[in-house]
């Protein structure tokens, strides 16, 4: 299992930033890479991709205010 987190470099202080939109549904196939949710960071929006391949499963739903380090997803191996 991968965690999905809001990595440290998106934004250099402890400024709050929000899930825009998720690109995959919860469940969902996803593969290592691909973007799998937009977040926007003093008005600046951008991807987050996938840290692994296998199934999606959202634990911060769109318009969640996020912060470094936070959960928002896990990845569980495929099968």
């Amino acid at each position: 299992m991968s965690d999905v987190t809001i990595p440290g470099e998106v934004w250099e202080d402890d400024l709050e930033g929000i899930i825009v939109s998720w690109l995959y549904r919860d469940g969902a196939a996803i593969e290592q890479g691909k973007p799998i949710f937009e977040v926007m960071v003093e008005k600046v929006q951008m991807d987050l991709e996938a840290p692994a391949s296998g199934i999606l499963h959202i634990k911060a739903q769109a318009e969640t205010i996020v912060k470094k380090g936070m959960l928002t997803a896990q990845i569980h191996p495929a099968g």
